[in-house]
C-alpha cells in the first residue's frame, strides 16, 4: 500500500457522517468553506500554532504534543491528532472540536467517536497503550471521555472498509434523503443533495417542498469593475485601494471580503501583492481589452477535482453525449428566445413563436451537430428579425437603434454594440463559474475547441444569452438608459462611451443580483448562482449521476 493510499482519519469522520460527503472530499477533492468550517479552523489556531512542541509537566515523563502525525500501513489510516497526552507507554489522543457538547447519550456524535478511535488505533500500532480518547469541545470548555471499547473499534473497522471499498469502486454514492446533515453542510452547493434526487430518479409533484435551498440566494461578495485608464489597483490590509490616474487621484478602499471578482479594463495596474492576495483568496482577476474583449485571467489553484476533468475529455470524445447536450442548451435557448419575445413584443407575433417552436422541435430530433447547428442558426435569424420590434420608438433627435441583424468585430450599430460588450461579460463569467466548479472552459461540448475561445463558456452560455444579456440592452433602450450621445461613430463602426459602459455593467449586476424562482426546483436564487446551480448540474451530468442536462427555461 502506498502513502497515497492511506485514508486520513479527518476523511474517515467525514464519511461516518455522510459517505457521499467523505467521497466527494477524499477521491473528488472538493472542499469549499462555510461559516462552520472557517470558525472551526479558526478555533484550532491555538492547538495548531504549536505543532511540534513538546511540553514536560511535573517531575514524571507526563508530556504533551499537538498536532502529531501518525501514520499505518497495516491499517491504512493516516492522520494528524491535535493533542497527545501520553505518560510512559500510555498514550491518550484528544480531539478538539468547535461548538458545545451534544445532547446525546454518548454525548458526541458517532462520527467524533470514529475520528477519536481511529487516532487511539494509530496510537496502538506506534507501540504505545491506548484504551481511551477525549473529545474537547471549545465553546462547552468541556472534555469528554470516549472509551477505546472492542465495540467501538469494530465500528470504525467497519467504516474504514466499506469506506476503502467505495474508493476502489469509484462510484459516487447517492446523496442523503431530505437529511437534516445537509443543512449546514459546507459541500451543500456542490453536493446538490435535493436537486440530484430530483433529476436522478422519478420523484412526485407533491414532493417539492422537499427541494430546500441550501445555499443563501445570492453572494455578498460582489463583482469589482475597474475601467478608469490609468487606474492602479494596490493592497492595503485586509483591502484593495483603487487610485485613478492625475490629475483627480482619487482614491476608494474596498475590503477584499466584499469583492468575488475584479475585472479590469485596458491599461490598470495591480501590485504583485495584490495579485498574490486575490489568487489566495479564489478571488479572479479577469482582464479586457479597452474595447471590452475578455482577453485573459488571473486566478488561484484550480479545482483538485481531476476526475471531473477527465469526464468532461471523454464526453467531448463522445459524439452522441456532445450532441445530447447541445441538444438540450439549443432547445433552451430557444424557449428563452420566445420568452423575451413575449415580455416585450406589442405586437402579434404568433408566427414568429410558432417559427421558433418549431425550432426548438427539430433541434431536439437533430441527428448530427451540423444539423443542429443550422437550426440553431435559423432560430437566431428569427429572433434577431423581431428584435427592432422589441424596441420602443425613439425620438428623432437621438440616434436610431436600427438594428438589422447581428454583427462584431466591430458592431456597425448601437444595439450590437451593447450586445457584444455584456456577452463578453457573461463569457468571463461562465469561465469564472466554470473554473470554480472544477470544469475546463475552454473545451466544449458544442462550441469546437479553437486557440483562445472559452468553448465550454459559449456552450454554457447559450440558455442564458436571452435572459441575461439581451434582457438587459432591451431594458436599457426602452428605460432612456442608452441615447444617441452614449455612442462613438467612425471607421464604420459604433462604440460605446464610457459613461455607457458603467451604466451597462450597473445594469448587467442588477440583473444578476435579481432573484427569480428555479423553474425545476421551486427556491428562490439570483441569476448569478443560477450559472453556478446549472454548470454543477452539467458535472453531475458528466459524472454520470444526472441521465441529461436540464436547461434552464424561464416562463
Amino acid at each position: 500500500m502506498n502513502d497515497s493510499d492511506l485514508i486520513p482519519v479527518r476523511y474517515l469522520n467525514e464519511y461516518a457522517y455522510c459517505p457521499r460527503l467523505g467521497y466527494l472530499e477524499w477521491v473528488e477533492s472538493e472542499f469549499v468553506d462555510n461559516y462552520y468550517t472557517l470558525d472551526g479552523r479558526f478555533k484550532h489556531k491555538r492547538v495548531d500554532a504549536q505543532s511540534d512542541k513538546v511540553t514536560e509537566e511535573g517531575e514524571g515523563d507526563k508530556a504533551h504534543r499537538r498536532s502529531v502525525y501518525l501514520s499505518s500501513k497495516k491499517l491504512g489510516l493516516t492522520g494528524r491528532i491535535d493533542l497527545v497526552e501520553h505518560e510512559g507507554e500510555r498514550a491518550t489522543p484528544v480531539e478538539y472540536k468547535r461548538g458545545k457538547v451534544p445532547d446525546t447519550p454518548e454525548r458526541a456524535y458517532e462520527p467524533e467517536l470514529v475520528q477519536v478511535c481511529a487516532q487511539a488505533l494509530l496510537l496502538r500500532e506506534s507501540g504505545y497503550s491506548c484504551d481511551r480518547g477525549i473529545i474537547y469541545f471549545i465553546d462547552s470548555k468541556t472534555r469528554i471521555e470516549v472509551d477505546i471499547d472492542e465495540a467501538l473499534v469494530s465500528r470504525t473497522l467497519s467504516l474504514l472498509e466499506s469506506f476503502r471499498e467505495l474508493v476502489n469502486k469509484g462510484e459516487i454514492p447517492a446523496p442523503l434523503n431530505n437529511s437534516v446533515k445537509c443543512i449546514g453542510c459546507s459541500l451543500a452547493k456542490i453536493c446538490m443533495p435535493d436537486e440530484v434526487r430530483l433529476l436522478s430518479e422519478a420523484v412526485e409533484k407533491d414532493e417539492e417542498d422537499r427541494y430546500r435551498r441550501l445555499v443563501p440566494a445570492r453572494d455578498d461578495a460582489v463583482p469589482v469593475y475597474i475601467i478608469g485608464q490609468g487606474s492602479y489597483v494596490r493592497l492595503d490590509g485586509d483591502c484593495i485601494t483603487v487610485t485613478s490616474p492625475p490629475p483627480e487621484q482619487e482614491r476608494e478602499t474596498i475590503r477584499l471580503i466584499d469583492v468575488s471578482q475584479l475585472n479590469v479594463y485596458g491599461n490598470v495596474q495591480i501590485t504583485t501583492q495584490a495579485l498574490r492576495e486575490f489568487c489566495e483568496r479564489s478571488i479572479p482577476v479577469s482582464y479586457f481589452s479597452t474595447g471590452g474583449w475578455f482577453y485573459g485571467i488571473t486566478h488561484g489553484h484550480t479545482s483538485k477535482n481531476v476526475h471531473l476533468r477527465i469526464a468532461q475529455y471523454d464526453a467531448f470524445r463522445d459524439g452522441e453525449r456532445s450532441l445530447e447536450f447541445a441538444r438540450k442548451i439549443i432547445q433552451g435557448k430557444i424557449k428563452n428566445c420566445r420568452t423575451i419575445i413575449r415580455r416585450n413584443s406589442t405586437e402579434d407575433e404568433t408566427t414568429t413563436l410558432k417559427a421558433l417552436a418549431a425550432c426548438g422541435k427539430y433541434a431536439v430530433r437533430a441527428n448530427s451537430m451540423e444539423e443542429l447547428l443550422g437550426i440553431e442558426g435559423n432560430a437566431a435569424h428569427i429572433y434577431f428579425a423581431v428584435l427592432p420590434r422589441l424596441i420602443k420608438p425613439r425620438g428623432t433627435d437621438e440616434l436610431e437603434f436600427n438594428f438589422e441583424g447581428r454583427n462584431r468585430r466591430p458592431p456597425l450599430d448601437p444595439v450590437n454594440a451593447m450586445l457584444s460588450f455584456l456577452y463578453a461579460i457573461l463569457v468571463k463569467e461562465i469561465t469564472v463559474t466554470a473554473y470554480a466548479v472544477g470544469l475546463d472552459p475552454y473545451l466544449g461540448l458544442m462550441h469546437r475547441p479553437r486557440h483562445g475561445k472559452p468553448a465550454l463558456a459559449l456552450d454554457l452560455m447559450e440558455e442564458m444569452r436571452p435572459i441575461i444579456v439581451d434582457s438587459v440592452v432591451l431594458t436599457m433602450i426602452n428605460n432612456g438608459e442608452a441615447a444617441g450621445k452614449d455612442f462613438i461613430k467612425g471607421m464604420g463602426s459604433v462604440h460605446m462611451s464610457d459613461g455607457l459602459r458603467k451604466r451597462a455593467i450597473r445594469a448587467y449586476e442588477r440583473r444578476m443580483s435579481t432573484l427569480i424562482k428555479h423553474p425545476k426546483f421551486g427556491y428562490t436564487i439570483s441569476y448569478r448562482r443560477v450559472l453556478e446551480v446549472q454548470a454543477r448540474l452539467f458535472s453531475r451530468f458528466l459524472m454520470g449521476e444526472i441521465s441529461e442536462y436540464p436547461a434552464f427555461c424561464t416562463r
